[in-house]
């Protein structure tokens, strides 16, 4: 649920231009190419998953497409994939799997129903390591969350990922979890589109 890994820095102008695909399912027709973006980003430091963590990701996302509401996009350099999003809606009732019990202790089950039940859940965020500073991320986030129902898109990272935290928040996602400094816990971040964020209900 909700890792990313993007320097968050713009493009420079010497630079190809770079496409996004809004993939759907047809992700898994790039699984190579997804599994190396993954691998790259999710064995390096920060988020240390084992090598090979690559495939048991693209067995989770297969199953992962069966989701209502499942979405990816793709970052492409011509034929290169250099980084991808997956979202789906988070179902009603908040679901008791994975991070989701976790999510709902910090939030309270009233908040994590109305904040999160319904809305476009970001899973995975990731950019290649070659591909840092242009810009990719921001564009894929924005572009994940383009279809949320009311404007309700929000993911969990850790609280660890200082770059991925730092990152969010510079694109004016806010947080909603707060754990304590330095700690492992998670961190809920709401898009600024939210209704929690536009009311000023999240403070």
């Amino acid at each position: 649920m909700g890792k990313a890994a993007d320097g968050g820095q713009e493009a420079a102008a010497t630079l190809p231009p770079v496409s996004l695909l809004r993939a759907g399912a047809g992700i898994l027709a790039q699984a190579l190419a997804v599994r190396e973006v993954y691998e790259n980003v999710f064995t390096a430091p920060t988020w240390e998953e084992p090598h090979g963590a690559g495939d048991a990701f693209l067995d989770r996302l297969a199953r992962d497409t069966e989701r209502p509401g499942f979405d990816a996009v793709l970052a492409v350099d011509g034929t290169r994939v250099l980084g991808f999003a997956t979202t789906w809606i988070t179902p009603d009732p908040f679901p008791a799997g994975r991070c989701y019990p976790q999510v709902a202790a910090m939030l309270g089950s009233r908040r994590a129903r109305k904040w999160l039940c319904g809305g476009r859940e970001v899973d995975e965020l990731a950019v290649h390591s070659e591909a840092r500073g242009r810009g990719i991320g921001a564009a894929l986030l924005a572009a994940a969350a383009a279809p949320a129902a009311d404007g309700r898109c929000w993911l969990l990272t850790s609280a660890r990922a200082t770059a991925a935290v730092g990152f969010y928040r510079r694109l004016g996602w806010r947080q909603a979890t707060h754990p304590a400094p330095g700690g492992a816990g998670a961190v809920v971040f709401l898009n600024p589109a939210h209704p929690a964020v536009r009311s000023r209900e999240l403070r």
